[in-house]
């Protein structure tokens, strides 16, 4: 995989590129589309994965329309609660994978996602609150469970 500095330092390159992320947009690039994202050199221009984020604003719209959400669907795998993991967590003992991110990522790739395993679900799972797990010394650590 790329590490997160090296995407984060293109975001706006890939903001303006996928059409400021709006998803019905995204769902309907072509050939056309594809070809121009290969020549962007302000993008990391691999074929499969941008072919995989077509697909999956594809997907995600087939989600939404099942669901009525995005949110609905994937807060179904932490029981529509935030997990919080153990007290005392530190940067060497947090996991990059959890039972949920694993399930999640299975679900996703049944409905035809592409590049979602369980490692970058379990992130989408901590950057959007699904499971909390601030680090001891984290300002937000000390606001757990209020």
């Amino acid at each position: 995989g790329l590490s997160w500095i090296t995407i984060l330092r293109k975001r706006d390159n890939f903001r303006k590129a996928f059409k400021n992320f709006d998803v019905r947009k995204v769902a309907r690039f072509g050939k056309a589309d594809v070809a121009r994202l290969m020549r962007d050199a302000g993008i990391i221009r691999n074929r499969l994965k941008i072919e995989a984020a077509i697909t999956n604003a594809r997907r995600f719209l087939d989600v939404q329309k099942e669901y009525g959400s995005f949110d609905r669907y994937v807060w179904r795998f932490t029981g529509n609660r935030t997990v919080r993991n153990p007290n005392g967590l530190t940067r060497k003992t947090i996991r990059a994978t959890s039972p949920e991110s694993d399930a999640l990522s299975k679900d996703l790739k049944q409905r035809g996602f592409k590049f979602v395993g369980s490692t970058i679900c379990y992130a989408h799972m901590q950057a959007t609150g699904m499971v909390d797990d601030h680090v001891l010394g984290c300002f937000k650590y000390r606001q757990r469970g209020k």
